[in-house]
């Protein structure tokens, strides 16, 4: 709206033309509002009102501009936040603007006008089918009606004629047509009423009233009475059980006596307006009254009741007949404003569990709306001021930032929650009055009771303070996390018989938990006029929340931040005691990819996860809400794979989850002993992935059914228009989310039953089996010419499923329970050529969504929207290949999957229909793999992962040009996957998955069980079988990784076995326990080295070093071959580094010597001849502790029982055929024995440990 001009002169007076402009408006609305009368007396009437109004001539002039504005023309032009002022300067405005900005100095101030407001005043709105009385005034006229607040209201202006001189209008956030009106000087009367004489009034006094209260039964009959008595409390207008109410107490004059009056005739509720703290008054026809559910005992007022102004002139004391004797019902507080600052040092000397809160009165101004809904305030920038456990008057019309207010009998409660500034709380005993208006320009921000969640569940459970601002700092995150998601109609309400919100699933069985059930009911008439008050912000307790719902980009930077503040470089190595004799490159190489698994507890407080569950461009899931995403995989308790589509687009809660943080480092660690400084870590990556089990998770909202936008499928397929879908747009915004694709797809898939909606729709589906699907990876892939990149292809990820049609296109319509699977066997039936039945499907785009969802053996059901034709999908199939595609060549007919089409799961084609298990893809047992009978080459498989290491790549070093988009590892890093049929099981297979899979596959962490599909099964030059992940594999994690680390994992698959069970059965062996007797050691060596180049460290210097190496980069490498025995078998066993210093029974401190000499003479190398044989050499020249080592390897303390952890060299040095021998020469009292033996085998020792 366009404001009118400024005032002209006063010396310019008011012309003609603007005197009859302005008395022509006054005529019609005058006219409007029923007045009757020739125009001289209108105009008359409305002179006589101006020169009340405008006591002075330079007034009279300021009229000067000003218009007349009605109701409805105020709530439909007016936007913004204004004030006019009718008797005003503008110095007096800029006066009045410039005391507010003392206060609140960086507020926006109101815009003034000039315009001229008038209407009845009134107690009663309009409803739907009468008029209602809620204790609120209304400013109307024939347009319409205003709420209004004044700050000195009196009875006698209720129902008449007022000019406003001065008001501020504030119009509501969100709704251009309403608002409400802040009146700041007495409304002057167009016509003026006659005062009314009182006849002389009997009253009683408080201290007889509370007499004749206590003795009710002997004053019963009296019948009605008048009371005269001093306001020293006020409740706020209670709105209960279809009751609308409140109490005023009447103090005597000279006591603190005080008796309590219950006003809740609807006509006498607006009486709280005019009611005044200290003010004098008489009540007349009171009536004595007992409260049921109290037994408390009040004045009542009765219809013909009235509210008079109290004048000693015009009473007269009604003294009673007889001396009753009685305690008074109500003591008045006669507690003053007290200094807060002397409260809040004693409360913080007093450290109790429980807490007692302090009575106070305060005076201060609202500098902040901290949560309107919530009833939460800062007052003074240091106090937050809590109305929520009273109902606020006129849905909290004037208490915005500037607003001055006067607090009577509030709770000062310190600290509440460990964070939160000192809380004054107002309880039903508390008086809130509003002293004075804010001049700030603030939009409205009503407050009902009604439909409130934050109301509803303080009530509900009764909370405590510390619960509540808990609960509602939880509400305040969950709405700003889910606001552009969920409509904001369903975000916060509160329904007692229909559909829960969103919100109140999710904190009702969080309070039916914490709170306790026997916790007493607030009573409302015991907390407003008991004498010893009680009520909930008595006693308080300082609050450890519960639990905690951040933002996921907040729990993304605590969980990173715990894991890289946890980060020990010696607990991600497998063994802590060989970090010191490792290389450098080996040891970089171990901490290039590590992760931290996190719990809900492993936050304080605690974790819920609450997301979106969406769907990413790299195909994976995700977890959602406005600040970030979050990676995350479903699994279900019983190993089954995850595959409810129907979950897209749903808000999840999640309280038992495991978050992966996967670490990718690039260090550059010259050895072990520079480990505990991070100096040497170069760069750090992190990849987050959330872990939950499907009965886990609890859906809090399930998106609305929304018909699908954009042009169909048909358009999009057969007029050549260009699908801009891009694989890489992951991000993107709320809004679209919602009303895209992931809203179609959860109507289809939650709505089985609406058969009629989607006939309506035109969706057409067929059914099919998937019998093999493929992994992710970047393919050429050509649709279109227009899709051509500069090289003539465009590289895509994507992924291929061979699947088989089962039955004939249909309508989507639901299939019942019962006749489903006799559907689908006869779907399945009508085909007679398995060849013509199976095709591939290929998804890229915006179909990538569907890989989490898809795998073999189960039944989906194809939808393609808004189309009717059933011969749709013989339109998308060819008999021809686009691109470079894999396995083509073995089906005749494939389907690019169009972006708009659906998937829905039906179930597990082996429960549905077992007679057709045999299109189940053949699983193979570990064992079968190993075998060295086994010949088959893509092989498919499920297994425990009892280790994850990395080796050097097979591909070899790449430039950095040819790294491909979400590789965190290096190119020359391939990862080796060990894994186990079963948990505890010594049979183990080794898969290598190669860095472009990488990105793409998700949580291959040890103690995960892994489904591997069409893997390619390879046998080394020594006859070691193992897999690799190629372009046709496929992986699905069945069940989550835990918290035991890989060590654990590795010892709990190590059995007890004898040498003779290893010796027959080697290549299935991966580690095994045997108790042993070290019969003798084969040979010895010790030597100082460079751990980055290998040079041998030789008399003080480096050799073969130019530039020499830093000293700091020097390890020792020990390494031994032993000889052991245990009855029934020997073998030759390779220990290195600390397994040496335990076979030979050294000490940390022994060891540490034998590494300083060693680091002196540069290396140390002895050879033994066997016990049994003459094979050997003796050193002729050899120092002391060279002497002394061999020795030692002779000696009793070493040739000794022990328990050898080991495994099977896969690479011996020497490769002989198997079941050779040789001819070994054995002694026996000085006799010579001559015998065939078979060969030994090497073994690597793991651990060394004393029987």
């Amino acid at each position: 709206m366009e404001l009118p001009s400024g005032a002209v002169a006063a010396d310019r007076g008011l012309t003609g033309t603007l005197v009859l402009t302005l008395e022509h408006q006054w005529l019609q609305a005058l006219r409007g509002f029923g007045l009757s009368g020739n125009d001289k007396e209108i105009v008359d009437v409305v002179w006589q009102c101006l020169r009340r109004a405008c006591s002075s001539r330079r007034q009279q002039d300021l009229l000067h501009g000003y218009s007349l504005i009605s109701i409805s023309d105020l709530q439909s032009q007016q936007r913004v936040p204004c004030c006019s002022h009718l008797t005003w300067s503008s110095d007096e405005f800029r006066e009045w603007v410039r005391q507010g900005e003392d206060v609140l100095p960086n507020q926006r101030r109101l815009q003034r006008t000039h315009l001229i407001l008038m209407g009845y005043l009134t107690d009663k709105r309009l409803g739907e089918k009468e008029e209602l009385v809620d204790g609120s005034l209304y400013v109307r006229d024939k347009s319409g009606a205003l709420p209004c607040v004044l700050l000195h209201f009196k009875l006698e202006w209720l129902g008449c004629l007022l000019l406003f001189p001065s008001w501020i209008y504030i119009p509501q956030a969100g709704k251009s047509t309403a608002g409400y009106v802040e009146i700041l000087q007495d409304p002057i009367q167009v016509m003026p009423v006659p005062e009314k004489t009182i006849d002389i009034i009997p009253v009683f006094y408080p201290g007889s009233a509370t007499q004749m209260l206590n003795a009710r039964p002997q004053w019963k009959k009296m019948g009605k009475l008048n009371v005269a008595g001093e306001v020293c409390r006020l409740s706020t207008i209670l709105h209960i059980h279809h009751k609308t109410f409140f109490f005023l107490f009447l103090k005597c004059f000279n006591s603190t006596v005080c008796v309590p009056v219950l006003v809740q005739k609807s006509h006498q509720l607006v009486w709280h307006h005019a009611l005044q703290l200290g003010q004098r008054y008489v009540v007349t026809a009171l009536k004595m009254a007992c409260l049921k559910e109290s037994g408390l005992r009040v004045f009542n007022t009765s219809s013909s009741s009235r509210l008079l102004l109290y004048c000693m002139k015009q009473v007269k004391e009604q003294l009673l007949d007889c001396t009753l004797e009685g305690n008074p019902a109500v003591s008045a507080s006669t507690k003053a404003c007290v200094e807060l600052k002397s409260l809040l040092e004693l409360e913080e000397k007093i450290m109790v569990p429980v807490r007692k809160s302090t009575v106070i009165s305060y005076r201060g101004t609202i500098t902040q709306m901290l949560n309107a809904h919530a009833g939460l305030y800062e007052l003074d920038n240091k106090f937050t001021l809590c109305l929520a456990y009273q109902q606020l008057l006129n849905s909290g019309c004037g208490l915005r930032p500037g607003a001055f207010v006067e607090l009577q009998d509030v709770h000062l409660v310190q600290k509440p929650l460990a964070t939160s500034p000192p809380v004054l709380a107002a309880c039903l005993h508390s008086t809130v009055v509003l002293k004075r208006f804010s001049t700030g320009s603030t939009l409205y921000h009503p407050v009902a009771s009604f439909g409130n969640l934050y109301v509803q569940l303080l009530l509900r459970f009764n909370l405590s303070l510390p619960f509540y601002l808990w609960l509602v700092s939880l509400l305040e995150t969950f709405e700003q996390r889910f606001c552009g998601f969920i409509p904001h109609q369903q975000f916060l309400r509160c329904f007692s018989q229909q559909a829960l919100g969103a919100a109140e699933k999710f904190f009702v069985p969080i309070l039916n938990t914490l709170v306790p059930l026997s916790k007493q009911e607030r009573n409302i008439h015991q907390e407003i006029l008991a004498e010893k008050h009680h009520c909930p912000l008595e006693q308080y307790q300082i609050l450890e929340p519960p639990c905690q719902i951040p933002h996921f980009s907040q729990l993304y930077t605590l969980a990173d931040k715990r894991c890289w503040e946890n980060f020990n470089p010696l607990q991600q190595l497998n063994s802590v005691s060989e970090i010191y004799s490792t290389s450098a490159q080996e040891l970089n190489c171990r901490l290039a990819w590590s992760y931290c698994s996190l719990s809900a507890n492993s936050f304080q407080p605690r974790v819920v996860l609450l997301g979106f569950l969406e769907w990413s461009s790299n195909g994976s899931l995700q977890l959602q809400d406005r600040s970030k995403t979050l990676p995350c995989m479903i699994f279900h308790r019983d190993g089954r794979p995850f595959a409810d589509t129907s979950l897209i687009g749903c808000l999840l809660q999640v309280e038992i989850f495991q978050l992966v943080m996967e670490q990718f480092f690039q260090s550059g660690f010259p050895s072990g002993q520079q480990l505990p400084s991070h100096e040497y870590v170069k760069e750090r990556k992190s990849r987050p992935c959330v872990q939950f089990c499907f009965e886990d998770a609890t859906v809090l909202h399930i998106p609305e059914k929304r018909p699908s936008r954009g042009p169909t499928v048909n358009e999009r397929i057969f007029s050549g228009e260009k699908d801009d879908g891009s694989a890489t747009a992951e991000l993107r915004s709320p809004e679209e989310k919602v009303s895209n694709v992931v809203q179609a797809e959860a109507s289809a898939s939650t709505a089985e039953g609406s058969k009629g909606s989607a006939g309506e729709a035109g969706w057409v589906s067929r059914l099919f089996l998937v019998t093999q699907k493929e992994g992710l990876v970047w393919r050429n892939y050509l649709l279109t010419s227009e899709d051509k990149g500069k090289d003539g292809q465009t590289k895509q990820i994507c992924f291929q499923a061979t699947v088989v049609w089962m039955g004939k296109p249909e309508p989507c319509t639901s299939l019942g329970a019962s006749g489903r699977q006799q559907e689908l066997k006869s779907s399945a039936l009508q085909e007679t050529s398995e060849a013509q039945q199976k095709l591939l499907l290929l998804f890229l785009r915006k179909s990538l969504r569907w890989f989490p969802f898809l795998h073999t053996d189960h039944l989906y059901k194809l939808i393609i929207p808004q189309c009717k034709d059933l011969d749709v999908f013989d339109k998308l199939c060819s008999s021809s290949a686009p691109g470079n595609l894999l396995n083509v060549l073995s089906h005749s007919l494939f389907l690019p999957v169009p972006d708009a089409a659906l998937l829905h799961h039906v179930g597990c084609m082996s429960q549905l229909i077992p007679a057709l298990s045999e299109l189940e893809q053949k699983l193979f047992s570990i064992e079968e793999i190993l075998s060295s009978s086994f010949t088959g080459s893509l092989v498919s498989f499920s297994g425990e992962i009892v280790e994850r290491t990395l080796r050097e790549s097979l591909f070899g070093k790449k430039p950095l040009a040819d790294f491909l988009t979400g590789n965190l590892l290096p190119w020359d890093y391939t990862v080796k996957l060990s894994v186990s049929p079963i948990a505890g099981s010594s049979v183990v297979l080794d898969v290598y998955v190669e860095p472009p899979f990488l990105p793409y596959l998700w949580g291959l962490l040890p103690g995960a069980r892994i489904l591997f599909q069409n893997v390619q099964r390879k046998v080394s030059r020594f006859g070691n079988v193992y897999c690799t992940y190629n372009a046709s594999s496929c992986v699905c994690v069945l069940t989550a990784a835990t918290h035991r680390s890989s060590q654990h994992l590795a010892a709990k698959c190590t059995p007890t076995v004898y040498l003779s069970n290893i010796l027959l059965q080697p290549s299935s062996l991966c580690r095994a326990q045997v108790v042993c007797h070290l019969m003798c050691v084969l040979s010895l060596s010790l030597r100082w080295i460079c751990s980055l180049c290998n040079n041998i460290f030789t008399e003080g210097r480096w050799s073969q070093c130019n530039p020499p190496c830093s000293p700091h980069a020097g390890v020792c490498k020990a390494s031994a071959k032993i000889l052991v025995e245990d009855g029934t078998g020997e073998c030759v066993v390779v220990c290195t580094n600390q397994q040496v210093r335990k076979m030979l029974g050294l000490s940390l401190k022994e060891w540490d010597v034998v590494q300083n000499h060693v680091q002196c003479t540069g290396s140390i190398d002895i050879q033994h001849k066997e016990a049994s044989t003459g094979v050997g050499r003796m050193e002729e020249h050899e120092e002391v502790f060279t002497w002394y080592l061999r020795s030692l390897c002779r000696s009793p303390a070493v040739c000794r029982s022990i328990l050898l952890t080991l495994k099977l060299d896969r690479k011996p040095p020497e490769v002989q055929k198997a079941g050779s021998r040789q001819l070994r020469r054995f002694y026996l009292n000085e006799l010579e024995f001559l015998s065939w033996m078979r060969n030994r085998r090497n073994f690597l020792c793991l651990n060394v440990q004393e029987t």
